[in-house]
This record gives structure tokens, sequence and C-alpha cells, in this order.
């Protein structure tokens, strides 16, 4: 077994501490991924999984393309960033999403050891990174993460009003 030297470990966790206009850059292009979800019918919920400056994965949700339930955009990011970084740890790195993760979504970001959590809006029916449940604060788990929570919050809700605004319209 190789062991891990100290000086990486600073440098992965140093990676996934907070930088505002990195995390502004990094969200923003979460919320042009919503976008282009919702042009194509998906609910537009867009994650970016990055390790510091550098982009691993930007992902949107997939469900009605793929009709797949768990082709949600952070598990998807979470599992691309994975085959690119050819880890499944991920420590080091942050998950930026357009809505607050979802108990499925929460957990594999858990499982992948991600540094930290940043996302926009609350979802108060399903959210599990502080709304109905905080998994990523959790101390019965084995790992727990940095939770960051409102960034671009309007944009992103506008987002998800407007859309479903629209497909309510459409069912009428």
């Amino acid at each position: 077994m190789t062991a891990v030297r100290p000086a990486i470990i600073g440098r992965m966790f140093k990676e996934a501490e907070p930088n505002p206009e990195r995390d502004l850059a990094m969200m923003r292009r979460a919320l042009a991924a919503a976008e282009e979800a919702a042009e194509r019918g998906e609910v537009p919920v867009g994650a970016v999984v990055a390790r510091g400056e550098e982009v691993l994965a930007v992902r949107t949700n997939e469900r009605e393309a793929s009709q797949d339930p768990t082709a949600h955009a952070e598990l998807l990011a979470i599992r691309e960033a994975a085959a690119r970084a050819g880890s499944w740890r991920l420590a080091g790195c942050t998950l930026y999403a357009t809505l607050e993760p979802c108990p499925m979504c929460a957990g594999a970001a858990h499982a992948a050891r991600i540094s930290r959590l940043v996302y926009a809006a609350p979802d108060p029916k399903a959210g599990y990174a502080g709304t109905l449940h905080d998994l990523p604060s959790d101390a019965r788990l084995n790992h727990t993460f940095a939770t960051e929570a409102g960034l671009l919050r309007d944009e992103a809700a506008e987002l998800l009003r407007e859309f479903f605004k629209s497909r309510r319209k459409r069912t009428r």
C-alpha cells in the first residue's frame, strides 16, 4: 500500500477552500448547464465538479432523455469527475449545484468524499443538505463536508419557477 504524502493531502483540501471569484464562476457554469437542460425539456438543474480551477465535469439532469430516475445532474457530474480523476475519491473537490441535492445526490457526494458542496437554491421538497436533513454535516457518518447555500439563489430559483410555470401551461 502506498502512503499519501501530507503535502498532497494538504493541497487537495486547499483546492476545496472557498474562493468567491472561483465559486461564482463555477456556479455560473452550473446555471448555464441548467438553462441547456430546460431547453431540452429536462428539469433545469446543473452541476459542476471542480478541483481548484480545474473543471472535472459539467452535467445536467438527463432523466427524461435517458428515462433513468437516477440521472440527476449531481450524480452524473460525480460519476464523470471520478472517471476523469481516475479515482472514486474526490477529496479536494467541490460540487456546485443549482439546486440543493436530494438524498441520493447528497449520498453520492458523501460516498465520493467530496470536500465541499456549494448550491444555489434550497429544495423544500427533497433537499438533503440543510432543508429536510443535513447529510453533509451529519457527524454519525464517516465523512462530513462543508456546505454553502445561496450562491446565485435568485437566478436558479427563477429558472426553476419559469420552467415549471411553462410546463403547467402546456398541460392545460
